[in-house]
């Protein structure tokens, strides 16, 4: 389901403008959440709906929902969707660096030869000019580099979002709901001044607003919840290598649903990428940070 969001999301960025559309999924289903969870939970909303809280709601409103949709949505207008979203597989190595950082995981010897190998698999897919380039750094295109800061960005907000909810009993869709809403602030006020409004960001209502219930239906309503209740067993990087088979399914409907072809480096990095993860994970088990 989570690799149908490249595909959508290409689809997606021709009917309105990546940010503007951002802002107005997460306005819809943070409110949504925020509904279903007051009705459901009134005393707990009454608890935990509090000012002091505002720090915690506003780091992952940042990092969990807002630079992740920001750069993923913007990238999509030039990368095609298997690509995109392999790209944003990257996001198993930046989630060992930051529970190394943030929840002091040993970083062994085989799981930094278990990273490097991973690392270097991406190479053959990264410098695969397969979109037409908008300006460049280093050999990479923008949207490659939005996509990489995408996977950064998101698996610093898991990993912030399971460090929260294994100390706490803050409930994660009360988390999810207000942190798509202050993202929705944030999103829209920065397509404000980045976008074109003239007179709104929106090329293709019908599609904008087919395109955005599906995706919310799929990333917001099923994705970001299940992801953090997955949290309280599994470590941030286990979730982000159970992810890695989402770029297939991703291609095959960017085939289905753009035409998008594939070339062989996106299965040459597959292939190489998915040796180092089983590296990695094996260590992982070995150290049981993955509960049984």
């Amino acid at each position: 389901m989570l690799g149908s969001v490249f595909p959508l999301g290409r689809l997606a960025v021709r009917a309105a403008e990546p940010i503007f559309f951002t802002s107005a999924r997460m306005v819809f289903a943070g409110i949504i959440l925020l509904i279903y969870f007051y009705i459901r939970y009134p005393e707990k909303f009454r608890i935990y709906v509090k000012l002091r809280y505002f720090k915690i709601w506003f780091i992952l409103a940042l990092f969990n929902i807002y630079l992740t949709n920001v750069l993923e949505f913007w990238g999509l207008q030039t990368i095609p969707a298997a690509k995109a979203s392999f790209i944003y597989n990257l996001s198993p190595f930046f989630a060992a660096l930051f529970s190394y950082l943030f929840f002091k995981e040993k970083m062994t010897i085989k799981k930094i030869v278990g990273l490097v190998i991973g690392v270097v698999g991406f190479i053959p897919l990264l410098y695969a000019s397969s979109e037409n380039l908008q300006g460049s750094f280093f050999s990479l295109s923008w949207g490659e580099l939005a996509l990489i800061g995408a996977a950064a960005s998101t698996a610093l907000g898991w990993t912030f979002m399971r460090k929260i909810i294994t100390k706490t009993p803050y409930p994660p869709i009360l988390l999810n709901g207000l942190s798509m809403v202050i993202c929705s602030v944030m999103a829209f006020f920065t397509s404000l001044f980045l976008e074109n409004w003239t007179p709104l960001p929106i090329m293709h209502y019908k599609q904008f607003i087919i395109y955005g219930l599906m995706i919310s239906l799929v990333s917001n309503f099923i994705g970001y919840n299940l992801y953090a209740h997955l949290l309280r067993k599994y470590t941030a990087t286990f979730l982000s290598f159970c992810a890695f088979i989402q770029p297939f399914f991703a291609a095959l409907l960017g085939w289905i649903l753009l035409g998008e072809g594939v070339t062989w480096h996106f299965f040459a990095s597959a292939f190489i990428v998915l040796i180092g993860l089983y590296i990695f994970y094996q260590e992982e088990l070995n150290l049981g940070y993955i509960k049984k």
